[in-house]
């Protein structure tokens, strides 16, 4: 059956099995990784002998949406005006005007061209690597590894933002922006002949499978604790591993990795100071509660409150935003994330502090502290209000809220 399936399609549709061909079951199409520049052939389930018609799991990448019926993943897939043959039939139709009713039949879908059909797993890197051809994007054909360094951080930064909302399909668009980042870099690797994007996920996916042992082997863990401890181990076997390949290449001995190895300096300061201390901590460099660092804490406000020059005063101030870093990680919250918070709530606040001075015809470096300090108050009552929060009296003083301001 399945044999003059193909044969019609070869005559009509110019199928080459050769290069290729996707069968699958209508009713299993959520389960199959379909790519939509390969020819795909629908044969309904019934054709398949000895096949029950259980169905199986959506297909991780392609599950989120409610609907998994045939058309809605065709829909995602495919251009609506894509060609859809019928087996058996003359009359042509396509992914925009099928219905339910036509997957009684088989259906022969040709490839698609990927950038008309940019859902497919390998769409993104066919539209890399022909925007650098030599008749493709002058922009793009200039780009470099170091050229395009600044748009990575610029990418990730928007997608961080964008988290902050949690999923909605903006934070889609912004994590595709990222992926074309990690594509257009594994396309200037593949033209250097180094690395393609089959290594990129090739060598994320080992890793990952290798460092949770627990799911993919037989480790056993309890917590989530547990989890991070275990992740560390592995992970300093993995550098001194390294370590030792690096020697043995070397003509001399090789420098004795750290468990600090690989955190960026390009990261954000907080960030790396938090992993710095994740790290240490998981080996056991940490107070043994909470009190250590509070007490450490008052230790370096006094150091600042001692140091004489500027070049003092700065390597206190530092010491100072590390330990109040530790205390963040202790109390499970993320430094940078807090700041970043905090910060956008002063510039929330100061804004509404801007208009009312605006709103009163003053000039906010004409006004005193305790006028200031007034403003500021009101601008946090008119914040609850929009919030919808019931606006209460706060009585706190200039000196009490140095924290946010």
């Amino acid at each position: 059956m399945l044999d003059a399936l193909v044969a019609e399609a070869r005559i009509r549709w110019g199928l080459d099995p050769s290069a290729g061909l996707q069968v699958v079951a209508p009713e299993r199409l959520a389960t199959f990784p379909v790519e939509p520049s390969r020819p795909l052939l629908l044969v309904p389930l019934d054709v398949f002998r000895g096949v029950d018609g259980a169905s199986a799991e959506p297909l991780p990448g392609r599950h989120a949406p409610s609907d998994q019926t045939a058309l809605a993943v065709l829909a995602r897939l495919y251009p609506a005006d894509h060609v859809v043959g019928r087996i058996g039939v003359a009359e042509t139709t396509t992914v925009g005007e099928l219905t339910s009713g036509a997957f009684g039949g088989a259906l022969y879908l040709g490839p698609a061209a990927p950038e008309l059909a940019p859902a497919g797993p390998w769409a993104l890197p066919w539209i890399a690597e022909r925007l650098r051809r030599p008749d493709g994007c002058p922009w793009d054909r200039e780009q470099t590894h170091v050229s395009l360094k600044k748009h990575l951080l610029e990418e990730a930064y928007e997608v961080y933002d964008a988290l902050g909302d949690e999923a909605t399909p903006e934070l889609a668009g912004e994590l595709g922006d990222l992926l074309l980042q990690i594509v257009l870099h594994a396309q200037l690797a593949a033209e250097a002949g180094v690395f393609d994007m089959t290594d990129v996920q090739a060598e994320i996916g080992r890793k990952i499978v290798r460092r949770h042992p627990h799911v993919f082997g037989d480790a056993q863990v309890k917590t989530a604790g547990d989890v991070n401890r275990q992740w560390e181990q592995i992970k300093r076997a993995e550098r001194e591993e390294a370590a030792e390949r690096a020697s043995d290449r070397a003509a001399e001995p090789a420098e004795v990795r750290s468990a600090l190895d690989g955190i960026s300096r390009s990261m954000p300061a907080l960030a790396a100071a938090q992993e710095m201390q994740e790290r240490a901590a998981h080996l056991g460099y940490d107070w043994p509660d909470i009190v250590g660092v509070i007490d450490k804490i008052h230790e370096e406000l006094a150091e600042l409150d001692a140091a004489a020059t500027p070049q003092e005063k700065r390597e206190e101030v530092g010491d100072l935003l590390l330990v109040v870093t530790n205390l963040a990680r202790r109390h499970g919250v993320e430094a940078e994330d807090a700041l970043r918070a905090a910060a956008e709530k002063f510039r929330s606040r100061f804004r509404r502090v801007e208009r009312m001075a605006r709103e009163r015809n003053v000039q906010l470096h004409d006004l005193g502290l305790v006028e200031l300090d007034a403003l500021w108050d009101a601008a946090k009552v008119e914040e609850r209000t929009a919030a919808g929060a019931r606006p209460e009296a706060d009585a706190s003083s200039a000196n009490g809220e140095e924290a946010e301001r």
